[in-house]
């Protein structure tokens, strides 16, 4: 009986200490922060204190996709690799959800905190992450203060009408619905989805011959890397020129990750 109330009171002064050690500000902050994700490297370059973040992803350095592109050039690149980011001394690694696998779980085997975000698609979802990523980092402040502008740029962007339906159409014939960041972004500029009409939520295949006789006001396809990919040969179709007045080409740095920059996207489409 003794030894089990000597053992209870060990428990919790010891659960005690830990508390206590977790909220004293030298433990609040990580204070080598490495990204192996486009995304999370956006949120991660702005939030993080001076010195905080060691490392961003490669493709954060590639303006055809990063949008803090220039931002992201005075970070060292990390390919993603286990062995690399171990060898940097990370207190905390921020990774996405589609991430490698055997990469995230070989860091946690080697000790390190591994922090793996899936991917914004609803602005709730960006706010949440926003928050999230704020309080990983111990930056809740500047979390705070990110989120306010982010919400004053909905607010103007905000017109409240019915701007018509509008298509999405990509590589391969495919689209995405109301349930992305695309069709979230779509939404926020006041378009209705046409995916939404033929049952299509997420990201699926969008027949050209459905897509035409839609006759949607607004085409949006994804923009052109010339000589990646035969699939987006589609996107030279003639018949796209003629199914709606304006088509336009999206900025793809803006609408890959579920950021602030969505803002840039929104007001694209005006």
């Amino acid at each position: 009986m003794w030894a089990s109330v000597r053992l209870s009171r060990t428990l919790v002064a010891l659960v005690s200490a830990w508390l206590m050690a977790a909220a004293l500000p030298g433990h609040a902050a990580p204070r080598r922060v490495v990204s192996m994700n486009l995304c999370t490297d956006q949120i991660a370059m702005m939030l993080a204190a001076p010195g905080q973040l060691i490392s961003v992803s490669d493709l954060a350095q590639d303006p055809r996709m990063s949008p803090m592109a220039a931002q992201a050039a005075a970070y060292p690149i990390n390919y993603g690799r286990a062995e690399e980011i171990y060898l940097m001394r990370p207190d905390l690694v921020l990774a996405g959800q589609f991430a490698s696998g055997p990469t995230v779980a070989m860091l946690r085997r080697l000790g390190l905190q591994v922090e793996v975000l899936p991917p914004a698609e609803s602005i709730a979802a960006i706010r949440n992450e926003i928050t999230h990523v704020g309080a990983l980092l111990g930056q809740d402040a500047q979390a705070r203060d990110l989120l306010a502008q982010f919400d004053q740029g909905l607010a103007r962007l905000a017109s409240g009408r019915d701007r018509g339906r509008a298509a999405l159409y990509y590589a391969n014939g495919v689209t995405s619905g109301p349930d992305t960041l695309a069709g979230t972004i779509l939404a926020q500029a006041g378009f209705r989805n046409i995916a939404a009409e033929m049952g299509i939520r997420h990201t699926g295949s969008l027949p050209m011959e459905m897509l035409v006789m839609s006759r949607p006001d607004r085409l949006i396809t994804g923009a052109k890397w010339p000589g990646q990919s035969r699939s987006e040969a589609i996107l030279d179709h003639p018949a796209l020129a003629r199914i709606a007045p304006a088509a336009q080409k999206v900025t793809d740095q803006d609408w890959i990750c579920g950021t602030p920059f969505i803002l840039r996207a929104i007001e694209s489409l005006e």
